[in-house]
């Protein structure tokens, strides 16, 4: 190896930045950790069954918003034959309404931009922001 001084630490500075991550997990303890959203003790059943709902709840949501928007339909019949309104504010926030403990847990876990707080407040913010 002509060059053999430069490459060898060279590779292993490359392997030692790319396994940060999990190194750093690792020995912080964090390589278990799952966030567990706070869900309402009140409330046996969401609109879909939980699995689903960790899922697709973006596209569910989306759906919602076209439907709502474009066509006018404001009902939304669960796979449960339960019947629904499409609403963000008076179906979803009635129960989940801490935005930090619910939402923010997976959605900063995941490093995912939700905009839905770009039209919609929380009722908690909502609140605190009227007093």
């Amino acid at each position: 190896m002509y060059d053999g001084k430069k490459i060898i630490p060279g590779l292993i500075l490359f392997l030692g930045i790319v396994t940060y991550p999990i190194w750093h997990n690792t020995v912080s303890g964090k390589i278990d950790y799952v966030p567990k959203p706070k869900i309402p003790a009140d409330k046996k059943e969401c609109v879909e069954p939980k699995a689903l709902i960790r899922v697709n709840h973006k596209d569910l949501l989306d759906d919602w918003k076209m439907s709502v928007v474009r066509s006018g339909i404001r009902t939304y019949q669960a796979s449960n034959k339960k019947i629904y309104t499409m609403s963000l504010t008076r179906t979803c926030m009635n129960c989940h309404q801490d935005r930090k403990e619910f939402c923010d847990q997976c959605h900063n876990y995941m490093g995912v931009k939700n905009k839905c707080w770009d039209c919609h407040m929380y009722p908690k913010e909502l609140k605190a922001e009227v007093k």
